[in-house]
């Protein structure tokens, strides 16, 4: 037995990997990484076999967005041509719930830029995710930035299933990322979606000139705050944001990252997301031999690849679709 298959097992026993094991795994070198992502692998399939969770992102307030996050094409400080619009009516939302639908996706995702929503914004969510529950046998994901706690109680009522909030970085790289609000700000929204019984879903960008051990420190602090999702993005660097020209990710270290977070979470969903496409390249597959769920489709401003290709993807390696109703949704 090899001693990444040992580690895996006292895991699935209910023991935490050291964090010297975590930094081990960034560090592991290129000869070990079947090894390793074995053990991620027997993880995985303890948990949740060979299934995967689909979502699908509805962008549906772009740009105008008053924060200077270094990563982000819709920051007040970033120059990247991308289409600009304020919240979509109704209707489009709608249709992207039919989109949804129809590609066999467990979990739709409503996404708005901005600090935080309005008032307005927040009834003109509710009003389509009531809609979309009685239309749509479907899950639904808000990710609308930082929440009052009266616009938080509005969408569990609506039946907003999860919230998505990420922490983006570790506490200690996140002022070299943005200064408009604090990680703290962060936490506490992830702390009063869980307040309010909504499903927190909570992850990071990797690739952002972060050292490894912020990488392990993002992997135990959504260890911490109990995320039952986890988004791991891979940094796209667009043209006319500060991380313009970031280039430090390839497609094997992104695989160790996605190990590394199976190993520190390894009850959660753990999600392979943006950027997928462009830093893991041909090793997508092998994702999610560690991963347990993907986006479909377009991100917010990048695009995705077509569903077709990842519908193929999923048949290939004999992994099925996880609809949300026939496992617990967490």
């Amino acid at each position: 037995m090899s001693k990444w298959t040992e580690v895996a097992q006292s895991v699935i026993n209910g023991l935490e990997i050291s964090r010297e094991d975590a930094l081990r795994i960034l560090n592991i070198q290129d000869k070990e990484l079947l090894e390793v992502l074995q053990g991620a692998y027997l993880i995985r399939h303890h948990y949740f076999g060979n299934k995967v969770k689909l979502n699908m992102i509805m962008n549906t307030k772009s740009g105008l967005c008053p924060e200077n996050c270094g990563y982000c094409s819709q920051s007040s400080i970033s120059s990247a041509p991308i289409k600009k619009y304020r919240m979509l009516d109704k209707e489009t939302i709608l249709q992207g719930a039919d989109q949804a639908y129809q590609l066999n996706v467990g979990t739709y995702c409503i996404v708005a830029s901005g600090r935080g929503p309005s008032n307005s914004e927040v009834d003109q969510v509710v009003s389509a995710v009531k809609e979309i529950k009685g239309k749509y046998n479907l899950k639904v994901c808000a990710c609308l930035g930082i929440l009052k706690p009266d616009q938080a109680l509005k969408l569990k009522a609506a039946g907003v299933d999860r919230y998505n909030h990420n922490l983006n970085t570790s506490e200690n790289h996140h002022e070299n990322i943005t200064t408009s609000h604090t990680y703290q700000d962060r936490v506490n929204t992830v702390e009063l979606i869980k307040e309010t019984g909504i499903s927190p879903c909570s992850g990071v960008i990797v690739g952002m000139k972060e050292t490894r051990a912020d990488v392990v420190d993002m992997a135990y602090s959504l260890k911490a705050l109990d995320a039952d999702s986890i988004p791991v993005n891979f940094l796209h660097a667009i043209d006319g944001t500060p991380l313009e020209g970031t280039n430090e990710l390839n497609p094997r270290y992104c695989l160790k990252v996605l190990i590394l977070m199976r190993f520190v979470n390894p009850t959660k969903e753990i999600r392979i997301s943006g950027g997928r496409e462009v830093n893991l390249r041909s090793l997508q597959p092998l994702g999610l031999y560690a991963a347990n769920s993907i986006f479909v489709g377009d991100y917010l401003t990048t695009a995705g690849q077509e569903s077709t290709s990842d519908h193929q993807m999923l048949e290939d390696l004999g992994f099925e679709i996880d609809f949300f109703n026939e496992t617990t949704y967490a």
